[in-house]
């Protein structure tokens, strides 16, 4: 059970730090960038898959796709006309992990699950979060691409609960909410890493040595004593306590 005060204070920095300008210097910011349902499906799962390491670094990769798309992500990937700016089996580094041969590969993935599906919301399943994230992790594994998209969900799957999120939360200005219709955000899953990890551990929701699904899972019951009905609210709580302690 959390404690009165714990729950006080992450009422108190979810109220503070779900705001417009929360995504001012955050990769939710490009799917704000774009009109339309399905460029702002298709903008925010190019900046998921970017969003590892230093903002600084990644925020630019995904500015440099947004600039190439026009402003069009979704007609730029179903069209294929990022082939003329990304050659297939190109091994020059794109970031970190992903050279440029490696992005054409994932958003050759992307195009032929948009051809197929209509968007990547008709690709998603209805129900729970975790059946999505199986969904996406075993469409992406067979096309080689778990370097980007993780091969299943044993791990903690950060950067697509947090894509999660911004499609399934409504009634939030940092959230889309595009498809609270289709899965039921009290299935949202918390998007964990080592450094949330760090600020659970310290307001005493969780005991884990790994940024585990299992591990994620545990601090989102948490997170639900106090946001019952939108447990992913406590996703900016533990945000404002990061700011602040």
């Amino acid at each position: 059970m959390i404690d009165s005060d714990t729950a006080e204070l992450l009422r108190r920095y979810a109220a503070r730090y779900e705001t417009a300008s929360f995504i001012e210097g955050d990769p939710s910011w490009f799917m704000h960038q774009v009109s339309g349902e399905e460029n702002q499906e298709m903008m925010a799962f190019l900046a998921m898959a970017l969003s590892y390491g230093a903002r600084s670094q990644f925020l630019p990769k995904i500015q440099w796709l947004l600039d190439n798309a026009q402003g069009e992500p979704f007609e730029w990937v179903r069209e294929g006309a990022y082939a003329s700016v990304l050659q297939a089996g190109d091994k020059s580094c794109y970031y970190r992990l992903y050279n440029k041969g490696l992005m054409r590969a994932f958003l050759d993935a992307c195009k032929e699950m948009v051809r197929e599906y209509g968007s990547i919301g008709g690709f998603v399943p209805e129900g729970d979060t975790l059946k999505a994230l199986d969904a996406f992790c075993g469409y992406f594994s067979a096309r080689g691409l778990s370097v980007i998209v993780p091969k299943d969900t044993s791990s903690s799957c950060k950067r697509l609960c947090m894509f999660m999120r911004w499609m399934v939360r409504d009634n939030s200005p940092v959230d889309l909410g595009l498809w609270a219709s289709k899965i039921d955000k009290r299935t949202l899953i918390m998007p964990l890493d080592t450094h949330v990890l760090t600020e659970a551990e310290n307001l005493g929701l969780i005991k884990s040595r790994c940024t585990s699904m299992a591990a994620a899972r545990r601090l989102t019951a948490a997170l639900a004593e106090v946001f019952p009905d939108d447990p992913l609210k406590g996703d900016f709580a533990l945000f404002g306590y990061g700011v602040n302690h």
